[in-house]
């Protein structure tokens, strides 16, 4: 395949430490280990789905490989026969292994009898153990036995998203690494950095819509954008992603959230058949609305919570959510947020779809009898 028609999370994979955005904690302390000889022969890396694990442990590979004399922070050449290799997928040397497709004792032992042989090439011979905890018990402990006396040659990392799943005793012979969610405004700097290199326009609204739909998550992120992208539309404008992703704008939210604010229960109604007619999915919209409600409800417990939710807002938005806080009651929140909930679980069976989320707008209505 060219590398024309890779999709964006692969075409544009970091090739450097310094090209990875995110895990600055765990960057560092990779770079000061590889700088001062302190590399452990096992890491685990632990997080949710497309936070950079596997992007990471390749960068590992290449720096530990690197054929040249050390650049800056200790990065990968990427001109050495050893990047080339490992950029390519041609490395013999650096071995990734799906555990959710190899998850069985045969494997492990296979790897255990291979791993004594020398790299090809290379100084180290680097394993990558994806998704390690769909290991099976048996597997689980042929590895160890392969942890607890591996070559000096070898080098493993594992990666999970379920690092609960994983045994203390593997844990205990790994250095762990915790993988932390993107923030919203680190994955729309690099969308627009990336929609730029692709030379497509991208309001900045839309790219807000796609980071807040990839959920913390770099490569879902990069994944709708490519989506989006083969639209072949130079310029991408909010209301083509909302219709290819069926997603609600946060100015759409946050539009609807004065009127409760408001007690304008007429003005809510109308809003939301207007939204009706607009062709917008109810249940999306109360999904969409249930998760505005919950950041207002944190903000409104304590200003200073702004943290908890700084990942999926942006500073402006979150000032906005500051503001409609102040104008509600904590009891009212509750309620609102309790009916919403239940609206957006009976949408799904009701008749006329938007008719609970229009009896929950009723109910939120203070003064209106139970």
């Amino acid at each position: 395949m060219s590398q024309e028609n890779l999709v964006l999370y692969r075409k544009y994979r970091p090739k450097t430490f310094k090209e990875m955005v995110g895990q600055e904690h765990i960057i560092r302390t990779l770079i000061n280990a590889i700088s001062s000889d302190r590399v452990a022969h096992a890491y685990l890396l632990a997080g949710p789905r497309g936070t950079g694990k596997t992007t990471i442990a390749r960068l590992l590979a290449k720096a530990m490989n690197c054929q040249e004399d050390p650049v800056a922070n200790y990065e990968p050449c990427n001109k050495c026969v050893s990047c080339q290799g490992i950029n390519e997928a041609k490395s013999l040397d650096l071995i990734e292994i799906d555990a959710a497709s190899n998850r069985g004792i045969d494997e492990m032992r296979e790897l255990r009898d291979k791993i004594r042989f020398a790299p090809t090439s290379s100084k180290y011979k680097v394993y990558i153990i994806d998704e390690v905890h769909m290991l099976t018990k048996e597997a689980f402990n042929a590895l160890l036995k392969t942890l607890e006396e591996p070559p000096a040659h070898a080098m493993f990392v594992l990666a999970t998203t379920e690092i609960h799943r994983v045994p203390a005793t593997i844990l205990s012979r790994c250095q762990r690494f915790d993988f932390k969610k993107l923030t919203l405004s680190q994955i729309v700097g690099r969308l627009k950095e990336l929609a730029q290199k692709e030379k497509v326009k991208v309001d900045e609204e839309a790219l807000e819509l796609i980071g807040l739909n990839a959920d913390g998550s770099m490569r879902d992120g990069e994944s709708l954008l490519s989506q989006i992208i083969t639209l072949e539309d130079k310029t991408v404008t909010l209301g083509e992603v909302q219709d290819i992703l069926g997603a609600t704008a946060p100015v759409v939210i946050e539009d609807f959230s004065k009127f409760l604010a408001k007690r304008d229960v007429p003005g809510a109604l109308k809003f939301i058949n207007k939204l009706t007619q607009d062709g917008y999915d109810p249940h999306q919209f109360t999904k969409s609305l249930v998760g505005y409600l919950r950041k207002i409800l944190i903000l409104k417990i304590d200003a200073s919570l702004a943290k908890v939710v700084a990942s999926e807002m942006t500073e402006e938005q979150i000032k906005s959510a500051l503001n409609l806080a102040t104008q509600f009651e904590l009891s009212e929140l509750l309620k609102m947020t309790k009916l919403f909930i239940r609206a957006q679980n009976e949408i799904k069976t009701s008749l006329i779809p938007q008719l609970p989320l229009e009896l929950a707008v009723v109910e939120t209505d203070t003064k209106s009898q139970p």
